[in-house]
C-alpha cells in the first residue's frame, strides 16, 4: 500500500464494516491489523496504542507530531480502523472519558421513583455516600503522589488553581485556604470566558481539578501550562482521566454517588490536607 494515496476499500480488512463500538473493541481491532500495516501507519499505530489517553484531547496535528508522521497518516490510520475520520475516533474516546451523567431533572425524578423519601432520609443517604467515599480514600491514598504534589506546589512562586463546574467549590476553597496560609495563589474561575493563561509565569505551578465529565477549560489550561514547562498537579477521579497526561503529580479521589448526585466529601478532605501541607512546607 503506497504512502501517499488515500485509503481504498481494498485496504480495509475484510471483517471491518464499521467503526469500533468501544475502546476495548478499538484495541482489539488495532492488535489484529498491526502487523500488516506499512511503515508509517505502523509508526502511527504504535504511538496511538501507547497513548490512547491522548486521543480525546489532542488534535490531528498533535498526534502526528507525537508519532513523527504527517497528519495524513493519522487520517489514514483512522479510516483503516473503520472510522470515517479523526473526529469519529476522537468522539469514541471522549464518550469513554465522559460517562454521560443524567441532567438534574432526571436525577430528581429517579430519586423520587426510588422512594428516597423525606429530606432527613436524603440526608442520611448522602452522609452514607460521603462516609464510603472517605473510607475508600483512606485505603487508597497514594502517599508518594501526595508528597510529590506538596513538593511541587510549595516550591512554586504562585499556585494557579483551576476547577470548574462540579470542581469549582473545591478550587475556590483551595484558593481561600492558600490565601489564609499566605501561599500566593490565583483562582482561575472562567468569569467572562477569560482563562487568564497569560498570568502563568516561570516558576509557577498549576493545580488542576476536574472529574468526569471533564472540563475542557481545565484541560486546556493544564495543557498550556505543560507546554510552557510549568509543573501541573492533578486532582481527578481516575488514572484514565485526560488530565493525567499533562500532570507531574496525580492525586485520584474516589467519590460514591447517590442517585447520580456525587458527594465531594473525600475531595474536600484531600484538598484541605493538600493546602495545609503546602502552607506548612512553605513555613506559613
Amino acid at each position: 500500500m503506497d504512502q501517499t494515496r488515500p485509503p481504498q476499500p481494498a485496504d480495509l480488512p475484510d471483517d471491518i464494516t464499521g467503526p469500533p463500538a468501544s475502546v476495548d473493541e478499538f484495541r482489539a481491532r488495532l492488535a489484529d491489523i498491526l502487523d500488516d500495516l506499512p511503515r508509517r501507519l505502523r509508526q502511527c499505530a504504535d504511538y496511538i496504542a501507547a497513548n490512547t489517553d491522548r486521543i480525546a484531547v489532542s488534535t490531528v496535528a498533535e498526534l502526528a507530531a507525537g508519532a513523527d508522521v504527517p497528519p495524513s497518516a493519522v487520517m489514514r490510520f483512522c479510516q483503516i480502523l473503520g472510522f470515517s475520520g479523526f473526529s469519529e475516533m476522537q468522539r469514541l474516546f471522549r464518550e469513554a472519558y465522559s460517562p454521560g451523567w443524567p441532567d438534574y431533572s432526571t436525577r430528581l425524578k429517579n430519586l423520587k421513583g426510588g422512594g428516597a423519601g423525606s429530606p432527613t432520609a436524603l440526608l442520611a443517604e448522602f452522609i452514607e455516600a460521603g462516609r464510603q467515599s472517605l473510607e475508600t480514600l483512606a485505603k487508597s491514598v497514594d502517599e508518594v503522589a501526595l508528597q510529590q504534589a506538596v513538593g511541587v506546589l510549595s516550591g512554586a512562586d504562585t499556585v494557579h488553581v483551576v476547577g470548574l463546574r462540579r470542581a469549582f467549590p473545591v478550587a475556590s476553597y483551595l484558593a481561600y485556604v492558600f490565601e489564609k496560609m499566605s501561599v500566593p495563589a490565583m483562582l482561575h474561575d472562567g468569569v467572562g470566558k477569560l482563562d487568564h493563561r497569560f498570568a502563568l509565569r516561570p516558576n509557577d505551578a498549576v493545580l488542576a481539578i476536574t472529574f468526569a465529565p471533564y472540563s475542557e477549560e481545565t484541560l486546556t489550561l493544564a495543557q498550556d501550562a505543560k507546554a510552557r514547562g510549568l509543573p501541573v498537579v492533578a486532582l481527578t477521579d481516575r488514572m484514565t482521566s485526560p488530565l493525567v497526561r499533562f500532570s507531574d503529580a496525580i492525586l485520584t479521589v474516589p467519590e460514591v454517588d447517590f442517585g447520580a448526585f456525587r458527594s465531594l466529601s473525600a475531595t474536600i478532605a484531600m484538598a484541605i490536607a493538600l493546602a495545609v501541607a503546602v502552607g506548612s512546607a512553605r513555613g506559613g
